[in-house]
């Protein structure tokens, strides 16, 4: 281990990156974590998504912001960016997946996985900061309470678990979580703004609890470092390559070599790399399983928007996911906001057109709906106030579906695509979020005494869904024939290689996965000896053929 740089170098710094970083520190490994993205204080947010440069992530374009947009054919896909990965613009919300996460034919027979992920699920319940229910009520949770009872499903409405520190609103105070080890935190505000990045300090991001305890104990984050190439070398070990994050010229390319390498660059970034290196021989063995098993969590994001603001109703006021409910047995329904002045991502909104029809039939009745009542759509489209009128619906379901990723060919250049991949054929809209929409925008215009209506997004129009739960494509397999880790989060054929973040998920969990990828994260580097001790784990043997 004394000949490389690092005993482990960590790519990416989300949730499965900094359960890392925290757990192999602990175990006295030498850790440094490469981030793409940069650092954020609190005061370095984005106060609302205008400030486009704090907001979007697009570096060659001087955009060094959390929200990454990405594209492919049978999706559109909203990460993070940032040291603190997606908890710095996710909706700090998390629960745990139901029985059918955890029966999936992937991986049901490998082992228990509800019975071993239960503590992990609680360990990560607690670093997280969890508080089991919102503990608000204002005019949206009202909303949502009618709304599910309209629909008839009433019995499934419950508060959103969020990591959110509420204290006293504003007021700051010493670390309430680890003893005082943690960074002070103030009160949630109810601002809104959860998404564009918590300038409160009250939000738990990564960097209020596993980053900060890794820097503690000797972890080096370096930011704005992409990690190029990832190459076996022959005696063992991987040297790593890293770039400055958007350079066009001066890319100052480094290289440092570890024992043990840990991917956690979410699912895009893992996959890509994965991806790559596999094709130009950096890392040969990489199952050709890579790519297979690909989920959006069955998702679509429609919502509900008024013609003006009501103003009795509050919208923007509250964390940015606070209830939920159950259209049917496979499909979760949640409210999202966006705080005041936040209404870029407003953009992506529209009318709501049948999802079964076809292109033509489609932009046929999106222009229809405008024809017939061009006032009241030109009110509904604008961006003014767009998030203090509306509420997002949010909707993911168990549903065995997926896309297969591979590389192709582009003006020269290697990208990313997408077919239909095992199961299902991935959806390109859901008529449970179209209920639920219309469920939503009934409840507005019933409470507030405004007109509204159901939204779609753009995307959804020309067939292509939005998901913000990009998982899988190095999935956990009992062998290289169906997977590309295996129980203990190794890479098949390549030792000291390990997938930890969203990569590594087996099935549409139905509900936000952030919890779920911490958990598993804990399970796997729970296995890992200290350092200098005799590995346990048992050597990688497929346990049955694909």
């Amino acid at each position: 281990m004394n000949d490389f740089d690092e005993d482990v170098i960590v790519v990416g710094s989300g949730f499965g990156g900094s359960v890392a970083a925290l757990r192999l520190a602990e175990k006295g490994y030498r850790v440094r974590v490469f981030e793409a993205g940069r650092r954020f204080e609190d005061d370095d947010f984005a106060k609302t998504s205008w400030n486009v440069r704090r907001y979007l992530w697009a570096p060659r374009l001087g955009c060094f912001g959390v929200q990454r947009i990405h594209r492919l054919p049978h999706v559109m896909i909203l990460a993070g960016a940032g040291v603190g990965g997606g908890s710095l613009n996710y909706a700090n919300t998390l629960y745990r997946p139901g029985a059918a996460f955890f029966d999936d034919p992937q991986w049901r027979g490998i082992a228990d996985w509800d019975a071993e992920l239960s503590p992990h699920y609680d360990t990560a319940t607690r670093m997280l900061g969890v508080v089991e229910h919102y503990p608000h009520t204002g005019p949206v949770e009202r909303i949502m309470k009618g709304a599910a009872d309209d629909l008839g499903v009433g019995d499934t409405f419950r508060r959103a678990p969020v990591g959110v520190w509420f204290g006293k609103p504003g007021e700051r105070t010493a670390d309430p979580f680890f003893g005082g080890e943690g960074p002070e935190r103030t009160g949630c505000t109810l601002c809104g703004n959860c998404m564009v990045g918590c300038r409160v300090g009250a939000k738990n991001t990564l960097m209020k609890n596993y980053l900060a305890l890794a820097e503690r104990r000797g972890v080096r984050i370096e930011p704005l470092r992409t990690v190029a190439e990832v190459r076996a070398l022959p005696g063992g070990g991987y040297a790593v390559t890293t770039e400055r994050s958007g350079a066009w010229v001066r890319r100052s390319r480094r290289t440092a070599t570890a024992a043990q390498v840990v991917l956690a660059a979410g699912t895009w970034g893992t996959q890509q790399l994965l991806h790559r290196m596999k094709d130009s021989g950096a890392l040969p063995r990489v199952s050709d399983a890579v790519g297979r098993l690909t989920r959006t969590n069955s998702e679509a994001l429609d919502g509900a928007i008024a013609t003006r603001v009501p103003e009795e109703l509050a919208l923007a006021r509250g964390v940015a996911i606070t209830t939920s409910f159950h259209v049917d047995e496979r499909t979760h329904v949640e409210n999202v906001r966006y705080g005041p002045g936040s209404n870029l991502m407003g953009a992506l909104a529209t009318v709501m057109v049948p999802g079964d029809r076809g292109l033509g039939a489609r932009l046929a009745g999106l222009v229809g709906r405008a024809l017939r009542a061009p006032v009241r759509q030109l009110r509904l489209g604008s961006l003014h106030r767009w998030s203090e009128r509306g509420i997002i619906a949010l909707v993911m379901q168990t549903a065995d579906n997926s896309l297969t990723l591979s590389l192709r060919r582009r003006f020269g250049r290697l990208v990313m695509t997408s077919a239909q991949g095992h199961g299902e054929p991935n959806p390109s809209h859901l008529p449970q979020a179209h209920a639920a929409a219309t469920a939503i925008a009934a409840r507005i215009e019933r409470d507030g005494g405004v007109p509204a209506e159901a939204r779609g997004s753009w995307p959804e129009v020309f067939g292509i869904p939005l998901t913000a739960h990009f998982l899988g494509g190095a999935v956990i397999s009992a062998s290289p024939e169906d997977g590309v880790i295996d129980r203990y989060h190794r890479v098949w054929g390549h030792e000291g290689l390990h997938v930890v973040d969203g990569a590594a998920v087996p099935a549409n969990p139905g509900v936000n996965p952030s919890l779920t990828i911490t958990a598993l994260a804990e399970r796997a580097l729970s296995y890992w000896p200290r350092r200098g001790e005799e590995d346990a784990r048992p050597p990688q043997v497929p346990e049955r053929s694909a």
